[in-house]
Formats: C-alpha cells, sequence, structure tokens
C-alpha cells in the first residue's frame, strides 16, 4: 500500500462524494427495513435523479420500455437491491463533471464495463448480477478522480496513450507513481463500499491476490476484469476499438470456465444490450 497516496486521498478536502440521494437510498436497502414508499420520497428529493430513474427503469434492459411512469412503480418493478444500482448510477455521474470528450470517454466506458459485467454474472451465475455492475461502474473510478484533481496532468497520460501508442499503464506510469487501481479502491472504501468491491477495484487488471481460496472475490474480479476487455474489443470509451484484442485464454476467462463460443455469444449479448440502452443511462437527459 502505497501510505502516501492513502493520505492524500483520505484527507483531500476536494474529494467528491457520493451524492446524498445514493448514500441514503444505500443506507435504506442495507437496513432491509425499507419501504418502496420511504425510498420513493428519498429518491424525489433530488429531481435531476429521480428522472434518471425513471428513464433507465423504463430501458428495455429492465424490461419496461416506457410502462413505468411513477418512481413508486419503478421501484416495486425494479426491486430494492436493482433501485440500489440504478440510483447510483444516477448519482454517481455528477462525478464526472465538467462532462468534456474525457470525461464522456470515461463514463461511456464504466457504464458500458458495468453492463457488462451484469450479463456475464447472469450467464455464469457466479457473482450476484447487481454486485457485478457496481463493481463494473466503479472499476475506473480512480480515473475519473485523477482527472478532477489535475486535468492537465491526466491529460498527459491520454497523450501518450493516443500519440505514442501506449497502453494506458504504461502511459500512467510515466507519469504519476501511483496507479488508477490504487486511486479507485481508496475512493471506493471511503465512499462505504463494501471490501469486496474495493479489492475488485484494486485487482481488475493484475489479479495479485494473497489468497485465491476466496472465489467469491476472484469470481468478481474476472467478471469485471473480462467487461472492460469486452468495451476495449468493441472500442466504448475508447478512440478506437481493439478489434484483435483475444478474449478467449485470458487469465479471466479462464477463472470464470469461459471458451471461445460462450465468450462470442456474451459478446453478442452485450452488444445488443448496449446499443439498446446506452442512451438511457450516458445522455445528460
Amino acid at each position: 500500500m502505497n501510505e502516501e497516496l492513502e493520505r492524500i486521498i483520505m484527507s483531500a478536502g476536494d474529494l467528491p462524494t457520493i451524492p446524498v440521494v445514493a448514500t441514503k437510498v444505500m443506507q435504506l436497502v442495507e437496513s432491509e427495513r425499507a419501504t418502496a414508499d420511504e425510498l420513493s420520497k428519498v429518491v424525489a428529493a433530488d429531481p435531476a435523479v429521480a428522472a434518471r430513474v425513471l428513464k433507465i427503469s423504463n430501458s428495455s434492459f429492465y424490461g419496461r420500455q416506457g410502462k413505468i411512469q411513477n418512481l413508486s412503480a419503478a421501484i416495486v418493478m425494479l426491486g430494492f437491491n436493482t433501485l440500489k444500482s440504478v440510483v447510483i448510477t444516477a448519482s454517481v455521474r455528477q462525478v464526472y463533471q465538467p462532462f468534456g470528450l474525457t470525461e464522456k470517454m470515461l463514463w461511456e466506458h464504466s457504464f458500458g464495463t458495468a453492463l457488462a459485467a451484469r450479463i456475464i454474472a447472469g450467464w455464469t451465475g457466479l457473482a450476484n448480477e447487481e454486485e457485478a455492475f457496481l463493481a463494473g461502474l466503479f472499476h475506473d473510478i480512480g480515473k475519473v478522480i485523477m482527472n478532477n484533481q489535475d486535468r492537465s496532468k491526466f491529460q498527459l497520460v491520454m497523450e501518450r496513450c493516443y500519440n505514442e501508442e501506449l497502453p494506458f499503464h504504461e502511459a500512467e506510469r510515466s507519469v504519476y507513481h501511483y496507479s488508477h487501481e490504487e486511486v479507485g479502491s481508496l475512493v471506493t472504501r471511503k465512499w462505504n463500499f463494501p471490501d469486496t468491491l474495493t479489492e475488485t477495484v484494486r485487482r481488475h487488471h493484475d489479479f495479485a491476490f494473497s489468497d485465491l481460496n476466496d472465489l467469491s472475490l476472484l469470481h468478481l474480479t474476472a467478471i469485471v476484469a473480462l467487461a472492460d476487455m469486452f468495451c476495449h474489443r468493441l472500442g466504448i470509451g475508447q478512440r478506437y476499438p481493439m478489434e484483435d484484442l483475444r478474449l478467449d485464454g485470458t487469465k479471466a476467462a479462464g477463472f470464470l470456465g469461459l471458451e471461445e463460443d460462450a465468450i462470442a455469444r456474451l459478446l453478442e449479448r452485450f452488444t445488443e444490450s448496449f446499443e439498446n440502452d446506452s442512451n438511457y443511462f450516458t445522455t445528460a437527459s
């Protein structure tokens, strides 16, 4: 652990916080005493979030397409755990402001990874779908925080990636003394997300676990890692698609027991879902 990094992140006065609505929804859902009426009142307190929750609830991703007209109906239809994911998604986008090209690409990649992770989790049955969705959503939150804290410095990394065609991690190491995975894990810990999520954010590239016996953590990390590769393969949140990126035979695919045919079908399902539903999650209104 980089103690200097932890001290900087934990003491940063301008570090974004999870919006109040998302925090209250998480607390209510986790209390196991929440009612649909209570949740509806909390969400309605932020009109922008409420509007996005209704919009997302009506996406084909959740099986409705325009049939949900009010928050109470949305909450009943979605269920409390799914509502938590939707509210966090609708709320956390505020962290991506201002919404320029870099922020747009980071958000699209984060949402794409979340969507792919949910699909992979549902297909394999190796992780909870909503937990996978949130882990995918936050896997690159460290990049967002680094960009927010010093855009000119983060832009140097992006320029090296595109001008010199360097992998992101290599360009990142040339500018920073820590990684976006480290930043992301510390930020999600500060936001009081579960240890499983913070460790998935930290290890989704290197799988450097001291204990490989925790299969739930290993599976969740592999799901997010493969979902991340899906987005790179298709160019979601990237300047160009990586059409030659092999997905079968990767460490993530191996941990999930996925062969080439299964990966091809998952990639096809994800492509269709992203094309159908990305506007519900990524557009401003």
